[in-house]
């Protein structure tokens, strides 16, 4: 063996110690969790999210479908299921039991329908809107 080859063996900078190997494994451990971490975080985040569309869509529909028309709204309770979401549906007239005075020449009522959606999993939304009504000519 020649003396060069000697010199490079006997260096004591030629290679990682194990302290150093386990340094860097420790930090690429730390980081592997931790990217863990924000995946799950994100998942999580992700199924929230699309439940609380599902539910919003769900209390849409129902606006949509299951109010009455215009001649045939009336104040009152109505409760059904749609896709295990449980809904209700309120009509109240506005202010309470207020309405215009007889001898006014207004031809409209207005209702409040308040529209409560839950979902299976206990989450909720409440959407509230006005409709006008005829108003029973006397």
């Amino acid at each position: 063996m020649s003396p060069a080859d000697q010199l490079r063996r006997d260096r004591t900078d030629a290679g990682f110690t194990i302290l150093e190997v386990l340094v860097a494994l420790a930090i690429v451990a730390v980081s592997i969790v931790a990217i863990g971490s924000v995946m799950s975080t994100n998942s999580r985040g992700v199924t929230a999210l699309e439940n609380h569309i599902a539910l919003v869509e769900t209390a849409q529909t129902v606006l949509a479908t299951e109010i009455p028309q215009r001649k045939e709204l009336a104040p009152g309770s109505k409760a059904g299921q749609l896709r295990n979401y449980r809904w209700q549906v309120d009509v109240s007239p506005v202010g309470g039991d207020w309405e215009p005075p007889n001898d006014s020449k207004v031809g409209w009522t207005p209702e409040l329908v308040k529209i409560h959606v839950r979902s299976p999993t206990g989450a909720q939304v409440d959407l509230s809107t006005i409709r006008l009504m005829p108003r029973s000519q006397q």
